[in-house]
């Protein structure tokens, strides 16, 4: 049966909004969570889960086979580490930590342990993504030649959903700002929709529109070990009204464009525009699948057949860490 019995560390609101009704869309349960607030725990209790005010209750649940780990960033380590040594499969929120120490650590941990682990890049399970994904593997874009990517929100002091303070500001908790929190999304893509990382990245961050100490938007630019460029710009200050989100992939037979399915929810629009003709016509793809409930369903069915687990490497994400680090000390 490829049900799973799920534990979350960490009830805030993209668990709540996202991850727990992932959880049900998949046909898995949520088993318990774990969470020092008393207002998360009975969010929890409220959908059907037990709820523990430390790790150690959540790690002696029996029926728990994987826990998603949605903590600040400063606590990913720790959690992990602690979830490593009691066997439990880990699927844990991106950035892989706060510092590139800690994502060392965690992957030292997962790899020592030999427990089964993944980053939660959902965007690698939007229906959308794997589409460009196959056409591009298909060579209908001939030779790539870059990737372009947009990925922004508005991020003010006031910001909080599920009564969460807003520890993505607090460089001590978050490891920065924009570029920490949304970069990794980006960079993540371009390996899986090339099946080729970023060997080398640049970057410039600024402070401009926010009144915070981290940084509130960057651009880098990266470029493959093959010499496909990718541009990002990430922002914690473009108006969530303004157009904000979008993925494009060049190649000198053709453009894939996508507009609005890099995010959380379902949907969004897929084009490609033929390089001889210019014309444009739609991609389908399921416009119902949430990435997260998509990302649930395949980290469950890995679990369950271990020959699907090439799709999900620590070393991976520690390659990403590393440039995100570079991007810092480069800005």
């Amino acid at each position: 049966m490829d049900a799973v019995g799920w534990g979350i560390v960490g009830y805030g609101w993209v668990a709540r909004d996202y991850m727990a009704p992932g959880i049900r869309a998949a046909g898995h349960r949520l088993v318990a969570v774990a969470d020092p607030n008393p207002e998360s725990r009975a969010a929890a209790e409220r959908e059907g889960a037990r709820a523990h005010p430390d790790l150690a209750g959540l790690i002696a649940e029996p029926e728990v086979e994987a826990v998603y780990v949605a903590t600040p960033n400063h606590l990913h380590r720790a959690a992990v580490e602690a979830l490593a040594e009691a066997g439990k499969a880990v699927l844990c929120e991106k950035p892989m930590a706060a510092s590139l120490d800690d994502a060392e650590a965690i992957t030292g941990a997962v790899e020592s342990k030999k427990i089964f682990y993944g980053t939660a890049f959902d965007q690698r399970h939007h229906p959308a993504h794997r589409a460009m994904r196959a056409r591009i593997a298909a060579g209908d874009l001939g030779a790539v030649t870059a990737v372009r990517i947009v990925y922004a929100c508005w991020l003010g002091r006031d910001w909080s959903a599920a009564g969460q303070p807003n520890w993505r500001i607090d460089a001590a908790q978050a490891g920065g700002g924009a570029l920490i929190d949304l970069a990794p999304h980006g960079i993540d893509l371009v390996d899986f929709l090339l099946d080729e990382p970023i060997a080398e990245v640049c970057a410039l961050t600024q402070s401009r529109a926010q009144d915070y100490a981290v940084d509130d938007g960057a651009l880098l630019i990266g470029r493959t070990a093959g010499g496909a460029l990718a541009s990002l710009h990430v922002a914690y200050n473009c108006p969530d009204a303004l157009p904000r989100r979008r993925l494009e992939v060049v190649g000198t037979r053709g453009l894939l464009v996508a507009q609005d399915t890099m995010g959380q929810t379902a949907g969004g629009h897929l084009a490609f525009i033929d390089g001889a003709s210019g014309r444009s016509a739609p991609v389908p793809f399921d416009e119902e699948a949430s990435p997260f409930t998509e990302q649930v369903r395949a980290f469950g069915s890995a679990l369950r057949r271990p020959e699907e687990r090439a799709a999900y490497s620590a070393a991976r994400d520690l390659h990403t860490m590393h440039l995100l680090a570079r991007a810092y000390g480069r800005a």
